[in-house]
């Protein structure tokens, strides 16, 4: 599958920024509503950016009632969900132990049965039944929706590069594609590392999240690396962190990225429809956009 070029990232609902904690203060003030959330993606939608990647937080749930709510507004609307969300995790086995925490993100019918699977993963210690029961989990929120891209959150992908876990993304891979039809993803802020990993186990060009900009920004290994594994490797890349959280100016970061090889998509965030407009107004310098991803809705 061919991705769209240009993704909405949700960092600035959830008050995340990497170089300015008053910022972050601000955004995570402005967007304490559902309805301050929706706003901005309806105007991303409106200006034709489709595609909207997503931790599976509990705030992401109630947005994706709205979406199924209102099935004709949303009918070209893509989910990209990335999993664990890990702070969720932890405060449901600190406040209901594991098997409540199991029980908890299992809702809906056939829970029950889901949450003995869980619990017999658990207690024989079989890595692929816990790791597919927890991708279902994360799954339920999603349910009727468009999701054609699932992606492993970097936390969990850079923690297994260094544990060596590396069947874990042969696990993730099978399940994505033949339970829910869609394409695996991988965040990470070691994309060097984890193209090898992926190519030993027979993972086929996947898609690959990580951040790309001029400045090295959470790059690890650094830029010139970074540009080696682009030229070297058969992936379809997604960048993020294009602007490092607002250290580099949007035209230079843009002109920067758009010129690198075998960059397929960028992810961005913004609070508003004129900086969405903007943003995809500097990638259209670049690449050439469907024209449904550059129309502006009147």
């Amino acid at each position: 599958m061919s991705m769209e070029r240009l993704i909405f990232g949700d960092n600035q609902f959830f008050g995340i920024n990497h170089m300015s904690e008053e910022k972050a203060r601000a955004q995570a003030i402005r967007f304490q509503s559902d309805a301050a959330v929706i706003a901005v993606l309806d105007a991303a939608l409106a200006e034709g950016v489709h595609a909207f990647t997503c931790t599976t937080h509990d705030r992401i749930e109630r947005i994706a009632d709205h979406v199924r709510a209102h099935p004709e507004r949303y009918r070209d609307f893509h989910f990209y969900p990335g999993m664990p969300y890990a702070h969720k995790y932890a405060n449901a086995v600190t406040e209901d132990g594991m098997l409540g925490a199991l029980g908890r993100f299992m809702p809906g019918e056939g829970g029950v049965a889901r949450l003995m699977r869980g619990g017999l993963s658990l207690a024989r210690g079989d890595v692929e039944g816990i790791a597919t029961f927890l991708v279902d989990a994360e799954m339920a929120m999603f349910a009727g929706l468009s999701t054609p891209v699932i992606f492993l959150q970097n936390v969990l992908v850079d923690l297994l590069l260094g544990l060596g876990a590396h069947d874990a993304f042969r696990i993730f891979d099978a399940h994505v594609r033949t339970r829910y039809g869609a394409e695996p993803g991988y965040m990470t802020m070691n994309m060097p590392h984890l193209l090898p990993v992926l190519e030993r186990l027979g993972i086929d060009n996947p898609i690959v999240c990580t951040t790309i900009n001029k400045r090295g920004f959470r790059m690890s290994g650094g830029i010139e690396a970074y540009v080696r594994a682009l030229e070297r490797h058969r992936f379809r890349c997604v960048a993020m962190s294009v602007f490092a959280s607002g250290a580099i100016r949007p035209e230079e970061a843009i002109d920067w990225v758009c010129q690198q090889p075998n960059i397929e998509s960028i992810v961005f965030g913004a609070s508003s429809r004129a900086n969405i407009r903007a943003t995809r107004a500097l990638v259209a310098r670049h690449w050439a956009l469907d024209e449904a991803e550059i129309a502006v809705a009147v």
